[in-house]
């Protein structure tokens, strides 16, 4: 079966998840086309997003021309349906958190892709994150594309459902995949109970670079890191305050922030501010390589969030055998069990993040080590890559036949059934 993945931008060092993903499909047998609106210019630090990068096309490359020369070539071939697109598009620009020209961009990209898959047909699309990129395959099934899915993370999708449209793009899809039992509840808050079963759960994946290599025994360093894109929602201006009282104790650590991001200047002045530059450094992007390097080299990951989907490097460091210190938020509690795995904090507590990582620095490596075993046992069960590629290619398969058969096809995946 031949597969269309559809990105907004592809690829990049926070979206190593939907590579391995991709692979793992290629595992099970599928031949997955990678499409994206951009990430041809960028310069990707892991050799793996280098090569997946000559492996993408993308829809904006070409510049405006290029989409409005689509436009009138799908315009001629399917004049029907591309003004029935164009009125989808238009509609979605209303209330929207996007302006209204952006929704035609988005329907000009549908029409070349619409031309692409008329030389490379596949049989589903399927995109991930339900924003422009959902929005581009949801008017590329109007215009008589194939039928399409998507996965969705959150937070964002979460925070602006109705200026997203999301109930709309549920409502079209073949099927929308959530990474998480929370993530599905907050899908089911906008779409009437008869688009529920559509809604099924399948976990983001680590693969055998993660379980299958021999796992490095806990430093005896007091060192902690914190690995994520430098923004808000991570929370590291309120790990940057946690680090400073954890130095007005008296308590000798390193506070690694590997990661860069919009907010970078903000931490810096705020490791400035504090006087906590000689034990808190930020690396700036790092390959995965190097992520698994300084997981290996520290304690714990620790990842103060404010609002998450479920992280996949928290995933990462367990199956490192890493114990973590988090926020019970989303999807988070479902993974990592407070006093088993790690720490499971209050979110936006200063004083909870630095007595979980004091606690932390003080306990002894055997204790640690002792906790890192059962996590990297329940990820491994809870997160395997190529477990999961299996249930989403059962999905595309279904998705694939209910679209050659109709509309009316009832689907099943593990024994539910869903239209």
């Amino acid at each position: 079966m031949r597969v269309a993945y559809l990105i907004n931008q592809y690829p990049k060092v926070s979206h190593t998840f939907i590579r391995r993903e991709i692979a793992a499909l290629e595992r099970q047998g599928l031949t997955v086309d990678r499409y994206a609106l951009r990430g041809w210019d960028d310069a990707p630090a892991d050799p793996l997003d280098l090569a997946e990068q000559a492996r993408t096309r993308y829809l904006v490359q070409g510049g405006v021309v290029a989409l409005l020369q689509a436009g009138w070539a799908v315009l001629r071939r399917r004049p029907g349906a591309w003004w029935h697109a164009l009125q989808q598009a238009v509609r979605l620009g209303r209330r929207a958190d996007r302006p209204l020209p952006l929704h035609i961009v988005y329907f000009l990209e549908a029409c070349q892709l619409w031309l692409w898959l008329q030389e490379a047909p596949v049989a589903h699309v399927h995109a991930h994150f339900g924003t422009n990129a959902t929005e581009v395959a949801l008017l590329l099934h109007a215009l008589g594309g194939p039928g399409y899915s998507f996965t969705v993370h959150g937070p964002e999708e979460f925070d602006k459902p109705e200026a997203l449209h999301l109930a709309d793009k549920i409502a079209a899809a073949r099927a929308v995949v959530a990474i998480s039992s929370f993530g599905r509840s907050q899908l089911w808050r906008w779409v009437p109970l008869a688009h529920w079963p559509k809604v099924v759960e399948v976990h983001c994946g680590l693969d055998a670079e993660f379980f299958d290599v021999p796992r490095q025994p806990v430093p005896d360093v007091p060192r902690l890191v914190c690995v994520g894109r430098l923004c808000e929602q991570k929370g590291q201006l309120l790990l940057v305050q946690a680090a400073a009282a954890l130095k007005a104790q008296g308590l000798a650590f390193e506070l690694i922030l590997a990661g860069d991001g919009p907010m970078r200047a903000d931490v810096e002045r705020a490791i400035a501010a504090l006087g906590v530059a000689d034990c808190v450094r930020i690396t700036g992007w790092i390959s995965g390589t190097q992520v698994r390097d300084w997981i290996d080299a520290s304690r714990a990951l620790v990842l103060p969030s404010f609002a998450e989907g479920l992280p996949v490097v928290v995933m990462e460091a367990m199956a490192r055998g890493r114990p973590v210190i988090t926020t019970a938020v989303a999807g988070i509690p479902e993974l990592v069990r407070h006093g088993q795995d790690g720490w499971l904090l209050t979110a936006g507590s200063v004083e909870a993040v630095r007595d979980a990582m004091a606690a932390c620095l003080n306990t002894p490596a055997a204790e640690l080590a002792r906790m890192s075993e059962g996590a990297a046992q329940r990820v491994r069960v809870r997160h395997d890559a190529d477990h999961e590629a299996a249930r989403l290619a059962t999905l595309f398969r279904e998705c694939g036949a209910a679209d050659s058969a109709g509309h009316a096809k009832t689907l099943t995946l593990g024994g539910r059934e869903w239209c």
